[in-house]
């Protein structure tokens, strides 16, 4: 069965998407119509915007998930998912693959999504940090036992978690971990705690946004992030969605699902190849290609 994923926050670089603005009339019609619905020209930042700028959470969302989308919309006929799943903000850009969302919708949903983050990251104090070389477990009882809050929040693949809550906690977490016998335990150059409590302010506006937009039943089932197994009925695929914000990626376990249900080749589509390497690291027999 052809499984299609979709990358996250942090796979963007200058330049992205141009290739395909200056070569297919649909794409550029596509990103000509997110500039609109945007308010400013995201293209001028994905195809010459220095990396500072791509990194805004604004700037960044929206730029990956146009990337993802209308490449798989230039694939044309080619385009036959079997079952779709994204990392992360990646969730969103599967939704419109497998037509639970319209383009517009999407591109609406995750510039919201975006600007809701950036808000409760202004709150309080909070980051992320890369734990290597440690048992899932492991992580959790690590987690469990600092006080204040850092929890779990990707789960990318064997021996390589995420850690997400407020800075002192993580801080402090990154410390433990080394003790319990982590390779590494750094922090991440991002804004703020994504997957975790933290983001409660983010989850609760942009729910009311999630609720307010029609989600049709897919062409086939969404891995979500939460749930890590197949879902193909809208209103669950709603109500995961907007759990998704505070609750972990487990993106480890909806690969092996995948595999479990069927997944004989997983493409990637979108910038970056990080998810073609965390798939083999999963499963050393699981084929994988890009778009």
């Amino acid at each position: 069965m052809k499984a299609y994923v979709f990358p996250g926050q942090g796979a963007q670089f200058t330049g992205m998407g141009k290739d395909l603005y200056e070569n297919s009339p649909l794409a550029k019609e596509l990103f000509e119509q997110a500039n609109e619905i945007l308010g400013f020209r995201i293209t001028d930042i994905m195809f010459e915007g220095t990396a500072e700028e791509l990194k805004e959470t604004k700037v960044t969302q929206p730029a990956v998930f146009l990337h993802s989308v209308i490449l798989a919309k230039t694939l044309g006929a080619d385009f036959k998912p079997e079952m779709v799943a994204g990392h992360s903000l990646g969730e969103f850009s599967a939704l419109v693959a497998n037509g639970t969302l319209s383009f517009e919708d999407g591109l609406k949903l995750v510039s919201q999504r975006a600007l809701a983050m950036q808000k409760a990251c202004e709150i309080k104090p909070s980051t992320m940090a890369a734990v290597l070389g440690l048992a899932d477990n492991v992580v959790e009882e690590v987690c469990a036992s600092i006080d204040g809050v850092v929890v779990a929040a990707n789960y990318n693949c064997p021996g390589q978690l995420v850690i997400s809550g407020e800075t002192t906690a993580v801080e402090a977490a990154c410390t433990a971990m080394k003790e319990a016998g982590a390779k590494r335990a750094l922090l991440l150059p991002v804004g703020g705690a994504f997957h975790s409590p933290m983001m409660e302010p983010a989850r609760e506006e942009l729910a009311a946004a999630i609720e307010a937009t029609t989600f049709s039943t897919p062409i086939c089932p969404v891995y979500q992030n939460v749930t890590a197994s197949a879902v193909s009925d809208a209103n669950e695929i709603k109500k995961n969605l907007i759990i998704q914000l505070t609750a972990p990626v487990k993106w480890t376990q909806s690969v092996q699902q995948m595999i479990a249900d069927g997944a004989t080749l997983f493409t990637e589509v979108g910038p970056g190849k990080v998810l073609a390497g965390l798939i083999g690291k999963i499963d050393k027999e699981a084929a994988t290609a890009n778009a």
